[in-house]
């Protein structure tokens, strides 16, 4: 048995992400086998005991994760042409008036703030924001089975296997797209569950089969909704809510 970075077993273990396991190596606040590390890239065997202290454990508790529904115009995360990045929504002023959270907001919420996942420039909807590296693995980890539902307006002609092929049997970049669940919710409008966040991925699967999207919103991240959370608007999660 090979010995592996500590940041990144912690991450494998699903204690934070390595980031975070990096930060809290750095202030002394990871034990294993009840010896405290500190020492950046110690490596560890993978069945050594691992822990966070009390100070490490608190400061994950006092992690935040916000859900934002996002309006049109506003970017996920790297601003694109002097449009806004969503995060810049969150302040006092936009705080949904009935989110049930005790939580008060300060301006330290928003130091490591960022996107588990992306929503792009047009499209609308929940966009989940965190300073907690493990809902991030959980949205958009690389063994995530998460998936995400979409409401869709679309213009044009499907074609006559387009239905089918939404559903399983399109390819993007030269490879083949895990099988969602697609089906019409009403004349102009499509329904997606995908598991699976490719960029721009339902624009691209729907100009594949001649359809071109006019709207899209996403209104669930895994047990999580929407819900009736306004525009341009946010609130907390609430420690009931799990996405998986």
């Amino acid at each position: 048995m090979e010995k592996q970075r500590l940041s990144k077993i912690m991450a494998n273990r699903g204690m934070c992400s390595r980031r975070e396991a990096d930060r809290y190596i750095e202030r002394g606040l990871v034990y294993v086998d009840g010896e405290p590390i500190s020492e950046l890239g110690t490596k560890v065997f993978p069945d050594q005991e691992i822990e966070l202290s009390a100070e490490g454990l608190k400061r994950q508790s006092t992690q935040v994760t916000i859900l934002l529904n996002k309006p049109v115009g506003y970017v996920s995360s790297q601003p694109e042409h002097n449009h806004p990045e969503a995060v810049e929504l969150i302040d006092n002023s936009t705080r949904w008036r009935t989110d049930r959270s005790p939580r008060r907001f300060h301006l330290n919420q928003l130091k490591g703030l960022v996107p588990a996942g992306r929503l792009d420039i047009e499209s609308t909807g929940l966009l989940v924001l965190t300073q907690d590296g493990r809902i991030a693995r959980t949205i958009i980890g690389e063994n995530s089975d998460v998936d995400k539902e979409y409401l869709v307006r679309v213009t044009g002609i499907l074609s006559d296997d387009g239905l089918q092929l939404l559903n399983h049997g399109l390819s993007l970049d030269e490879k083949p797209l895990k099988p969602a669940q697609v089906n019409w919710q009403n004349e102009d409008q499509l329904r997606f569950i995908l598991h699976e966040g490719k960029k721009r991925q339902i624009r691209r699967m729907c100009e594949l089969v001649g359809l071109k999207v006019v709207g899209l919103k996403r209104i669930r991240i895994g047990k999580v909704m929407l819900g009736n959370l306004p525009s341009g608007e946010w609130r907390y999660l609430r420690d009931d809510e799990l996405f998986e």
